[in-house]
C-alpha cells in the first residue's frame, strides 16, 4: 500500500487504466466470467457496488466504506451487507489481481478513505518472437565451418493446436473452430467472447444456448471472411454477431413472459 493525499475524485484521473467507461465495463465482465464463483452473494453486492462508484473516473473509487454499505442498504431495504463482507471482497478482488488498494491521508496526517484502482482483465496476446543468435566462431574452427555464414536464428513461439484447449471449452465449438483457427489460444477467446456476451443478456446459465449461439456465430464468421476478406478484426465481428443472437434472445425471452403472465391473468379473471 500506498499514502497519498486525500482529495477529489478527479485528481486520482492519473490512476485509471482504462480510456473509457465502456472500456472499463468490458473488463470488469471479462473479471466476473473468470472470477464470479470466487465471490459469496453479499460480496458480489459490496464489488458491483464498488465498480459503479468507479464510474466517474474509470477504474478508480475513493468513496467511503460507509458510504458505499450505506447506498447498498437503501437500494436493498435494510437487506445490505456487513462492513466485514465487504473487507473480505476487497481482499479477495485484491489477490485475484482485480484491485489494488491504496491508503490516502488527510492534511494533518490522519487516516482517510481509501482509493480503489482496479486493473484491466489479462490480455491473451501471443509471446513476443525472441531473437537468439549463434555465437561468434572461435579461430580453431575448420575451414569449412569458417565459410558458412552465421545469421541471428528467430526462435518462433511455441504454438499449441486444438488438442491443448482447456477443458472449460466444449468440444462440440472446439471441433467447429479448430479446422479454421487451430491454435489453442485462439479457440479460446472465441469460446472466451461468447460468454461475455452471454453474461451481458442474462444468458450466462444456459451453456446448450451459449454453445449453439456460438457456433451459428462463427458459421456467420466464417461466412463473411469468406465473402468478404475486408474484415481485420475477427474476434470483433464475432463479438458483434453474438452480441446481437443473445440480445434478441433476451428481449424474445422478456416477451414470451410478459405473454405468460397476461394469460395467468386473463385466466383468473375467467375463473
Amino acid at each position: 500500500m500506498c499514502n497519498l493525499k486525500s482529495g477529489n475524485i478527479e485528481g486520482f484521473e492519473q490512476f485509471s487504466q482504462f480510456s473509457s467507461l465502456q472500456e472499463f465495463n468490458h473488463h470488469i465482465e471479462m473479471w466476473m466470467l473468470e472470477h464470479k464463483q470466487d465471490f459469496s452473494k453479499g460480496e458480489l453486492m459490496g464489488l458491483k457496488r464498488l465498480v459503479r462508484y468507479a464510474a466517474k473516473v474509470p477504474g478508480v473509487c475513493n468513496a467511503k466504506i460507509g458510504t458505499i454499505l450505506k447506498a447498498i442498504h437503501e437500494e436493498y431495504k435494510d437487506l445490505g451487507i456487513s462492513r466485514s463482507t465487504f473487507k473480505r471482497m476487497i481482499l479477495k478482488a485484491t489477490k485475484l489481481g482485480i484491485l489494488t488498494v491504496f491508503e490516502t491521508e488527510r492534511k494533518n496526517g490522519s487516516q482517510s478513505s481509501n482509493l480503489y484502482q482496479f486493473s484491466r482483465f489479462p490480455s491473451n496476446e501471443p509471446p513476443k518472437e525472441e531473437i537468439m543468435t549463434h555465437p561468434k566462431e572461435a579461430s580453431n574452427l575448420l575451414k569449412t565451418e569458417k565459410d558458412q555464414k552465421i545469421k541471428e536464428r528467430i526462435e518462433e513461439p511455441l504454438k499449441f493446436d486444438h488438442t491443448y484447449v482447456s477443458d472449460r471449452v466444449p468440444q462440440p465449438f472446439v471441433q467447429q473452430v479448430k479446422y479454421f483457427f487451430n491454435d489453442a489460444k485462439t479457440i479460446e477467446e472465441f469460446w472466451k467472447t461468447a460468454k461475455i456476451t452471454a453474461y451481458r443478456n442474462s444468458w450466462e446459465k444456459d451453456s446448450e444456448m451459449i454453445l449453439d449461439v456460438a457456433i451459428q456465430s462463427f458459421k456467420q464468421l466464417i461466412r463473411k471472411l469468406k465473402f468478404d476478406r475486408k474484415i481485420k478484426n475477427p474476434f470483433a465481428y464475432f463479438y458483434g454477431i453474438t452480441e446481437i443472437k443473445f440480445c434478441n434472445l433476451f428481449h424474445k425471452k422478456l416477451h414470451d413472459e410478459f405473454e405468460l403472465n397476461d394469460q395467468e391473468i386473463e385466466f383468473r379473471i375467467v375463473s
